[in-house]
């Protein structure tokens, strides 16, 4: 959902900010389906890392979330400038959608339950590789559907 900065109103990001952290997110979420044939408490801990890194997303947004921090700080001056960037709301609803597949997947490996953890876990890594491989982030794809639907009911 990359967009050039004249074509859109209020903040907006690097492109390549939300790709990097979606490169890591991919790791550890790999990481996790690896562990669980190991040892699903140590999926579960690193799960919730994760999670907690995606509510960090979603609250602050991705400038001020550990990777987007990451990023700024040791990525993005080695850059040039940005040639896209994108809008931010869309970006924080996206970290609100992999919150909760990752909550859901912690719970589940918490509860003993690694078939439920490993596909939510598996969903939550589709999204985050489709961004990093292929620039497609289907939170932001959802969240003008999101966005009309709560317009609709207010």
């Amino acid at each position: 959902m990359s967009v050039s900065t004249r074509d859109t109103v209020g903040p907006q990001v690097d492109v390549r900010g939300p790709r990097f952290a979606a490169w890591i997110t991919t790791g550890i979420l790999v990481a996790v389906l690896i562990l669980t044939a190991f040892s699903p408490v140590a999926a579960a801990a690193l799960l919730a890392l994760q999670t907690i890194v995606f509510a960090l997303g979603a609250l602050l947004g991705p400038r001020r979330s550990p990777y987007g921090t990451l990023f700024a700080q040791f990525v993005a001056p080695r850059l040039g400038a940005p040639a896209e960037t994108e809008p931010v709301a869309p970006l924080r609803f996206a970290q609100l959608v992999g919150f909760v597949f990752a909550l859901v997947g912690t719970a589940s490996f918490f509860a003993g339950s690694t078939v439920v953890g490993s596909v939510a876990t598996g969903f939550a890594l589709f999204a985050a590789l489709m961004n990093a491989a292929f620039g497609v982030c289907l939170g932001c794809r959802l969240y003008p559907l999101v966005a009309r639907m709560r317009r609709a009911t207010a």
